[in-house]
C-alpha cells in the first residue's frame, strides 16, 4: 500500500512539473510589442480574434499550444492578441489613439480568427485569415518571413 501512494505521488509530482514547463506563447499588448520592437526589431504577429469566434478558440486550444509554433513565434515574433469588440482601452500608434476594436478595423480585418504580420518598421504587410492548423500555420509564418525579410 505504502509502494501505491509512493507510485501514486510520483506520478503525480512527474505530470505537475511537466504542465509547469510546458512552453507557451508569450503575448504582449500591442503598445509593448511597438516598445520591444524598438529596442529589438522583429516582426510583430497581430491575433485578432473575438470572444464568440469558435475557430479563434481552436486556434487557442490546438494550434497556440503546438511545441513548434509556439518555439518559432517566440523566436521570430512579437505575438499581439487584438479583441476585434474591445472599445474601452485605449492606446496610442504613430500618433494617434486607436481601442482594440479600432485598430482591428484600420488593419481591415473582416474575419475572425485573422493574424495580421507587421514588419520591423510597424507597416502592416499581410494578413493570414481563418483557422489554421499547426503545421500549415508553421509553414505559412516560415513562407511570410522569408517572403518579407
Amino acid at each position: 500500500m505504502k509502494r501505491l501512494l509512493a507510485l501514486a505521488a510520483l506520478v503525480l509530482v512527474t505530470v505537475a512539473s511537466q504542465a509547469q514547463n510546458k512552453a507557451e506563447i508569450k503575448w504582449y499588448s500591442f503598445e509593448e510589442a511597438v516598445a520591444l520592437n524598438e529596442e529589438e526589431p522583429k516582426m510583430v504577429l497581430v491575433d485578432v480574434y473575438t470572444d464568440w469566434c469558435g475557430w479563434c478558440k481552436k486556434m487557442d486550444k490546438e494550434t497556440f499550444t503546438d511545441a513548434a509554433v509556439v518555439e518559432y513565434l517566440n523566436e521570430n515574433f512579437y505575438a499581439v492578441k487584438l479583441d476585434a469588440e474591445n472599445t474601452k482601452e485605449t492606446f496610442e500608434f504613430k500618433g494617434e489613439e486607436y481601442t482594440q476594436a479600432t485598430m482591428a478595423q484600420s488593419m481591415q480585418v473582416r474575419s475572425y480568427p485573422n493574424f495580421v504580420i507587421i514588419n520591423e518598421t510597424m507597416e502592416n504587410i499581410t494578413q493570414l485569415p481563418g483557422y489554421r492548423p499547426a503545421d500549415t500555420f508553421l509553414k505559412d509564418l516560415k513562407t511570410t518571413l522569408e517572403q518579407f525579410k
